[in-house]
């Protein structure tokens, strides 16, 4: 990858074996072998266009919901925060959002608009792109619960636009019903909301308040780490395991919050994930529920 010859007249910035711990939120993570931060959706086609066949490709927002690990990542990282941030009213309930525009950047434009439910947005610490994705949620609130349809970029720089029906959505999950062709990801969405002209700012000072009081913000973490189960929550299962406040090397358990694994300052990725797959199997022998991760781990290990 370092071999790479990219066209003249990029525009974006490119960086060779960037460390990746400057762009997650734990903090942690080895070097890209290429790291794009493309201006606009053309230089990140021309881009596209440049890598050789196969070349993995990995997309990232704010870096929330993300371990990678020591020994960095192969292929090409494509950074969206900062490019794709286009948010425009589009009719009394439809808003049009690129992936780069932060969840809580919506959530606060929707609320000036009279538009709801939206606040909830303000709870999910990435941008669109990652939450539509995941189906991410807060507050009893999920991101798919909202599109009518979304704009996609493939493999061969092609744009293309599917309706919401297109996609099988489910907690935390989202799956083509038809698979591509090539592999796609979210540029944008159009998304439904009602009139809410009673909507106000201290609706979203209010959540994000209650997130304050009740979760690690502020410290060094990836967000929800696990998946909460049928009917259960995973934070609950870990602190009746007596995992609250557990450490591993630079890790720790939240004290604050049971499903929140924080970086001290020292941790390495490695000592996160066995973190985590430590509270893993304790919660499966003393309760029989294995938990599934919510956050992606990605990357070599060192």
């Amino acid at each position: 990858m370092n071999a790479l010859v990219l066209a003249p007249g990029f525009t974006g910035n490119v960086q060779h074996q960037e460390p990746m711990f400057r762009h997650t939120s734990w903090h942690v993570g080895g070097p890209a072998e290429l790291y794009f931060a493309p201006r606009d959706t053309q230089d990140l086609r021309d881009f596209l266009r440049a890598l050789p066949q196969g070349t993995p490709v990995t997309w990232i927002g704010l870096g929330s919901n993300l371990l990678v690990r020591d020994g960095g990542l192969h292929g090409a990282v494509i950074a969206t925060h900062g490019a794709f941030n286009r948010l425009e009213r589009l009719s009394d309930t439809e808003v049009f959002c690129e992936a780069g525009v932060p969840c809580a950047r919506l959530a606060r434009q929707c609320i000036k608009w009279g538009l709801g439910p939206a606040e909830f947005f303000a709870g999910i610490p990435g941008t669109l792109g990652g939450a539509l994705a995941m189906n991410a949620g807060a507050f009893g609130g999920e991101t798919w619960n909202h599109v009518v349809a979304v704009q996609t970029l493939d493999r061969e720089a092609e744009v293309h636009t599917h309706p919401h029906d297109a996609y099988r959505i489910g907690y935390r999950s989202v799956a083509r019903k038809v698979a591509p062709a090539l592999e796609e990801w979210f540029l944008s969405a159009h998304l439904s909301f009602e009139p809410r002209p009673q909507a106000h700012a201290d609706d979203v000072r209010a959540l994000l308040e209650r997130r304050k009081q009740t979760q690690p913000i502020g410290a060094w973490s990836g967000g929800s780490t696990f998946v909460n189960p049928p009917d259960d929550h995973a934070a609950r299962l870990i602190e009746a395991a007596g995992l609250k406040g557990h450490r591993h090397g630079g890790a720790r358990v939240s004290d604050k919050h049971a499903n929140f694994i924080v970086n001290e300052g020292t941790a390495t990725a490695a000592e996160i994930e066995a973190l985590i797959a430590h509270v893993r199997d304790t919660v499966a022998a003393s309760s029989g529920i294995t938990l599934q991760t919510e956050v992606r781990i990605i990357g070599e290990p060192a």
